[in-house]
């Protein structure tokens, strides 16, 4: 089988199969895009050819190009997934990458905004909301749910319209593989989504639709059954929600990412700095291991740490 057909063939079964996250679907598929250019230079090439040689040269030569070692390691995580699939396909006799070694990638602290900062923020895109423009209704709703639920972006996104149930103050997300849970929200962010559900997004989808009607085109689109949709009626992409976030943290003072994640960083700090359980940080954030949870701990001790060495006459 040749190598673009194998990869085409595995990228559906990622998605359907699998189950996978569109963002990890968008990287697989990036990577194994440039691995297939790199080993097929010379043309195409059979599934069979593309060994552990041909994948390490396609890593060294992202390593040479400047590649981040984050970078590098997701290119191996895809090798491997990629590998397994094939040998338990039958396609190859075992799995080619399974040797390939990840680099070391250096921990970082993620950014973490202040209490002052989110009020900020939350303050100002409540006053626009109360203008009761469509639009700034459903930006505000997106990010009081993005801080009060400490959401992964792409479930913010994939949020069913039956998803918010109003009475219980939760919203019902389907995280990595599929994991379904329940995550409560604030009184602040349940009247934000109320809001947006009836003076917001109905306008949207008239506005879409009026939009269409006068271009003369039509339209046969079935209705949008996630809970945010675009401005042109269609669903609220994780691009749409990362301009959103990013608008409002541009201005903010801090270096470091300005999307969506920040929220969800932000949210996790904020809960354990409140005195909340990790695991139940945990199960809210939806993390498999707790290990993933306990970098907000290191936030936490990070802050006061500074905290103490510029304010301790002995530090």
């Amino acid at each position: 089988m040749r190598l673009d057909e194998a990869i085409e063939r595995f990228l559906h079964t990622i998605r359907f199969e699998y189950g996978y996250s569109e963002h990890t679907q968008r990287a697989y598929e990036r990577d194994l895009r440039s691995f297939a250019e790199h080993a097929q230079a010379g043309g195409p090439v059979d599934v069979a050819a593309c060994n552990l040689e041909v994948m390490r040269d396609w890593l060294w030569a992202r390593q040479r190009a400047g590649r981040a070692a984050s970078t590098i390691a997701r290119g191996v995580a895809t090798l491997k997934s990629f590998g397994s699939w094939l040998e338990r396909d039958g396609l190859v006799p075992g799995n080619p990458a399974s040797r390939l070694r990840a680099p070391k990638v250096p921990k970082s602290l993620p950014r973490v905004l202040g209490d002052e900062q989110v009020s900020r923020i939350l303050q100002r895109v409540g006053e626009r909301a109360a203008t009761g423009d469509p639009e700034h209704l459903r930006d505000h709703a997106v990010l009081e749910m993005l801080y009060a639920a400490a959401l992964r972006v792409s479930e913010l996104c994939e949020l069913p319209l039956a998803g918010l149930d109003r009475r219980e103050r939760t919203v019902r997300v389907f995280g990595k593989g599929g994991k379904e849970r329940v995550v409560p929200i604030g009184a602040p962010a349940a009247r934000a989504a109320e809001a947006y559900l009836e003076r917001g997004r109905a306008a949207l989808l008239e506005r879409a639709a009026v939009s269409e009607a006068g271009s003369g085109t039509g339209s046969d689109r079935s209705p949008v059954e996630r809970f945010f949709v675009s401005n042109r009626g269609t669903a609220f992409t994780t691009q749409m929600a990362y301009r959103v976030v990013s608008r409002e943290l541009e201005g903010e003072p801090g270096s470091g990412p300005r999307g969506p994640h920040t929220l969800r960083h932000t949210t996790a700090t904020h809960l354990l700095n409140g005195g909340a359980d990790l695991r139940i940080v945990q199960e809210m954030l939806g993390h498999a291991s707790l290990g993933s949870t306990q970098v907000y701990t290191h936030v936490s001790t990070e802050r006061l740490a500074e905290s103490y060495r510029r304010a301790h006459p002995r530090a």
